[in-house]
Parts: structure tokens; sequence; C-alpha cells
């Protein structure tokens, strides 16, 4: 699949609705478009500069799916020839809108909301690279593997352990050093929204992808 592609769902795309979706009503947007790594790296990866970014996170050097890593990303990137960037946009429910949350709050949201999308994203990622043999699949986001249901756990290199699921570990297209906000302006024509003193923008946007040989 060639170029742009955009598909709009109320989740009856999947037909799996889970009961707290449908307490929700949420709403997604399906965005795809594919384009050669050369371009992709040329345009949106900046290795040295992400990696700033990301020693300012607390994810740095406790996750195995987030940097430092014992390779070159940009050498990564090079083992492929075509990147197939796949988004999801999620409306929040009009009635979360207003209020003004908690760091606590959020998080029960995203539990509630967020991550059970993030998890769809990755499993369709995970299907196509089944799909395309030699594929490998960049998550939308950091690992959650290890981390349970009830917020606890966690990945196993803060206690210098090796990663648990390594077969099922990916990494992010930001992890790598691709900047996600401008690959949604320009590849999916979109915008990202962010959370501001503490109220929910309309809608959180998930970006992962395919990368082909």
């Amino acid at each position: 699949m060639n170029g742009y592609h955009y598909n709009a769902a109320e989740d009856s795309r999947s037909g799996e609705a889970t009961a707290q979706e449908e307490m929700y009503a949420i709403r997604t947007e399906h965005f795809e478009h594919t384009v050669s790594v050369e371009e992709y790296m040329e345009k949106c990866v900046d290795v040295e500069e992400f990696l700033r970014y990301c020693k300012e996170c607390r994810n740095y050097g406790n996750v195995w799916s987030c940097p430092p890593y014992d390779f070159d990303p940009e050498d990564y990137w090079k083992k492929y020839s075509t990147f197939r960037i796949v988004g999801v946009k999620i409306y929040l429910p009009e009635e979360l809108l207003p209020g003004t949350y908690t760091e606590e709050e959020r998080e029960e949201i995203f539990e509630r909301i967020l991550y059970p999308k993030k998890e769809e994203l990755n499993q369709e990622l995970f299907a196509l690279e089944k799909d395309y043999p030699g594929s490998v699949s960049l998550s939308g986001g950091s690992c959650r593997l290890c981390i349970g249901e009830n917020g606890e756990g966690g990945c196993a290199r803060k206690d210098g352990a090796p990663c648990r699921y390594p077969e099922q570990m990916r990494y992010s297209i930001e992890s790598l050093g691709g900047n996600v906000g401008l690959t949604v302006t320009r590849y999916l024509h979109q915008e990202l929204q962010w959370i501001e003193e503490g109220k929910l923008p309309e809608y959180f946007m998930l970006v992962g992808g395919l990368l082909l040989p």
C-alpha cells in the first residue's frame, strides 16, 4: 500500500469494543502513509536531538525499548527500505473535556482509554509483521509489556536483568530518533494535541509503523 490512506471508524471497525469503550463511546480515525526509509530519515530522524529529550524521561536507561542502546539507531533504520506509518486518532468523550485532572486522574483515563487502544495498534502491527516476512513493527509509544493491570511491576532493565519478552518488545519511532510530531503533520496530515494545565486535549494520536525490507 503506497501513499496516504485514511479510514474513520467508531469501534465497529474491529467489532470488539470493550465495556469501558462502550461506556465512553470512543471514536477513532485510522491513518496510513508509506514512505522510503531514506526519505523518512532525511526529513524526520535526528538521533542526537531526540536522545537529549530521551535523557529527560524516567524511562531512559530503565526500559529496554528506550535508549541508550548498544547499537546505532541510524543503522537500525538503514536495515530497511520502506516505512509504513500507521496512526490512530483517539477522540476523548466530550464529557471528559471540561474538567481539570490531576496526574493520578489522568493516568486512570489513560488506563481506560489510551492504553487499550495502544495495545490494539501494536497487535495490528504484529499481524502485519506476519504478512510481510522480514519486516519489524515500531510500537506506538514505549513498551508496557511488564506493567501489570494495577500499574505495578516494570522492565527488568532497571534491575540489571535482560528483557523478559525479547520476541515481543518493539522500539518506538521516537526512541530511534524519529520526530513523531513532524511525522504526523508531514505524512498523516494531522496535528498532535497536548495536555495543558491539567486539561485533556480533544484527542490523542498514537503513531507506530512497519519497517519493510
